[in-house]
């Protein structure tokens, strides 16, 4: 398959790339969003919406209508606490949805697992991302991707969803997942894996407290290494509502919104959330601005 380049600006070389499959995106000007596609009963956020095959492909063809790069598809929550879904049961959910939207959409189809039966199985079924919140901890994971051209999301979590939320620790948090992305992104260049292919995400929620998600959001521009872009993933997140003093999904809208402009100004090129079409737009609007300075 030929590269498709998106996104890019004929006449000049793009300093930040990424590729996925058989897609190249230049990630200078134009952030991509990607729409999260949760096909479980107990995500946090969207558990229950999706657990029927026709339920799963309106919600992805809203997603698609309301203009995603990419589909962030996944087969097992990974809220804090969250029980552990077996390989098969993860597959069942997962590949009847890569085989129906599969050559039939314009967006970029993920995977979003940890496990590297449950990714083989997607990429065999049209997935050209892998999305990996435990971010290639799995020499498998590695081994599978190395050979193949997919695009990877190396998140950073301290300890396991199961975990993460006891209280986490660190000495200092930016310099901390700085050093676990440089890690990782010499780890998996050395094994095959070009540096073009690999985003970084900083987890956010994941094994991090309050004070924490705020740190990483403020140091957002010191988590980039090696020109590789940064990926955002604090949609709804619960702290969000612990910041307004209010609970419940509907009150972390906003702060989503105003958060995800934020980031855009700061440097972050992928956005995973909930509610493209506003996400879009908050893009859209905040990158006028920055070509105008």
């Amino acid at each position: 398959m030929k590269n498709r380049e998106r996104n890019g600006n004929s006449g000049r070389r793009n300093r930040t790339v990424w590729r996925a499959g058989g897609t190249v995106w230049a990630l200078d000007h134009r952030a991509l969003v990607m729409g999260i596609l949760n096909i479980t009963p107990d995500s946090f956020s969207d558990g229950g919406e999706n657990l029927h095959l026709e339920d799963t492909l309106s919600s992805a063809n809203r997603l698609l209508a309301e203009g995603a790069d990419i589909l962030d598809i996944g087969g097992e929550s990974t809220r804090p606490g969250a029980t552990a879904v077996p390989v098969e049961e993860e597959i069942r959910r997962i590949r009847p949805v890569f085989e129906a939207l599969n050559g039939r959409v314009k967006a970029i189809l993920s995977v979003d697992t940890s496990k590297p039966e449950v990714a083989e199985a997607a990429l065999k079924a049209g997935a050209s991302i892998v999305n990996d919140v435990t971010g290639f901890r799995d020499p498998r994971m590695i081994d599978l991707c190395a050979p193949l051209d997919c695009g990877i999301v190396v998140m950073h979590m301290q300890g396991s969803p199961r975990t993460m939320q006891r209280n986490p620790r660190y000495a200092d948090v930016v310099g901390e997942v700085r050093s676990y992305f440089q890690e990782r992104l010499a780890t998996l260049v050395a094994a095959g894996i070009a540096a073009e292919r690999i985003v970084f995400d900083p987890g956010i929620g994941f094994g991090k407290s309050l004070d924490h998600n705020l740190a990483l959001i403020a140091g957002l521009a010191s988590l980039e290494v090696a020109e590789r872009p940064v990926l955002m993933g604090l949609s709804r997140k619960s702290f969000l509502g612990s910041l307004m003093e209010r609970d419940g999904l509907a009150c972390r809208e906003h702060p989503t919104q105003a958060l995800t402009a934020l980031t855009r100004r700061n440097g972050a090129m992928i956005h995973r959330v909930h509610r493209v079409n506003e996400c879009r737009h908050v893009l859209r609007m905040i990158e006028a601005v920055l070509t105008e300075r």
